[in-house]
């Protein structure tokens, strides 16, 4: 199995398809040969990481698939119809390296690999269900985290990623190392506080953090 994730930029005249394909596009991509887990995403700028910063602009799609399914996907005409109404798109194909959580109950990545030899860019994908009457506390303690992050000199892109405005929020952030992903994650002052206040505020009631491996990129984030 592999993970598959795209993201499109699309004009503002096709913001009503982006919705509109949001919602009809979830079945049709869960029933797509070799696919195990798969979810439609709204992005944001990757600027606050709240859900002031959604971007009507910028949606995307996640897929657990089978590797010999790949190209039928990319061809697929759920992809290519939103090929033809973006001005942009980015691909990433990537092995699961670790994932410890749940997504939406499911454990939706298959860590075939411990690690691996030689360079090589890694993804991290985050992923909460936010308790309902957490959300102002959790958006509060964004800011250091971000801080932090946009300052890490490893870090390439970073932009925010969700199933819903409000609730179900995450962060996809792409890396020139596993050592840069793991100086943020392991070392970095403000990450290592939201961790303890993660803990102590009890703001998820389900989470998940993923690592993986980069094999292949097409495009700009």
């Amino acid at each position: 199995m592999i993970t598959a994730v795209y993201f499109w930029k699309v004009p503002t005249r096709a913001i009503p398809f982006a919705i509109w394909s949001m919602a009809l596009d979830r079945r049709r991509l869960r029933a797509m040969p070799g696919v195990s887990f798969a979810k439609m995403l709204g992005c944001g700028k990757g600027e606050t990481f709240t859900p002031s910063d959604a971007d009507a602009h910028r949606w995307g799609l996640l897929v657990t698939i089978e590797e010999s399914q790949v190209d039928k996907l990319d061809s697929s005409p759920l992809v290519t119809r939103w090929r033809k109404r973006s001005r942009q798109e980015f691909r990433v194909l990537m092995d699961p390296i670790a994932c410890h959580g749940k997504w939406s109950g499911k454990e939706p990545f298959v860590t075939g690999i411990k690690g691996f030899d030689g360079p090589s860019r890694v993804v991290a994908i985050t992923r909460a269900r936010i308790a309902w009457r957490k959300n102002l506390s959790f958006w509060k303690s964004v800011p250091p985290v971000v801080q932090a992050l946009k300052e890490n000199p490893g870090l390439i892109a970073a932009i925010g990623v969700g199933e819903a405005p409000i609730g179900l929020q995450g962060t996809f952030s792409l890396w020139e190392s596993e050592e840069a992903l793991k100086e943020f994650a392991f070392r970095s002052a403000g990450h290592k506080g939201a961790i303890v206040a993660t803990t102590k505020q009890k703001w998820f009631s389900e989470e998940l953090f993923a690592r993986f491996r980069v094999k292949e990129i097409r495009g700009d984030l």
